[in-house]
């Protein structure tokens, strides 16, 4: 693949910062699906399937404040033995349901084989 200009990696660059910070929603949202999680364990989660994505402590709070006061996150205190109490978050019934529908409607597209072969396509 030929190397890109240094106008086309700066549109990249603006692009993929754009891209990253709607891709946290998503991703925090994966996180809470199977189940209750602590801040280490959502962030491991984030690290070890959303490929480049990283997201410092401060954006995964604010985000879980953000879905907390919108109803799609709930939490609970857990005394820790080793340190602090921890919360454990998870998604609430109607972030389930949330979560759900998103799916369906954004991200089953990627499952078309002509969009498949797009992506795929070198």
């Amino acid at each position: 693949m030929p190397q890109l200009t240094d106008f086309e990696g700066t549109l990249l660059e603006g692009w993929e910062s754009v891209y990253k910070m709607g891709q946290l929603s998503l991703w925090l949202m994966l996180a809470l699906k199977d189940g209750a999680k602590h801040m280490a364990q959502i962030k491991q989660f984030i690290h070890t399937h959303a490929g480049a994505l990283t997201a410092d402590d401060k954006s995964v709070y604010r985000a879980l404040r953000r879905y907390h006061a919108a109803g799609l996150v709930n939490f609970e205190t857990v005394p820790n033995a080793s340190g602090p109490d921890r919360k454990f978050y998870a998604l609430s019934d109607v972030g389930q349901h949330v979560l759900e529908q998103f799916l369906v409607r954004n991200i089953h597209v990627f499952y078309d084989p002509t969009v498949r072969k797009l992506i795929e396509k070198g």
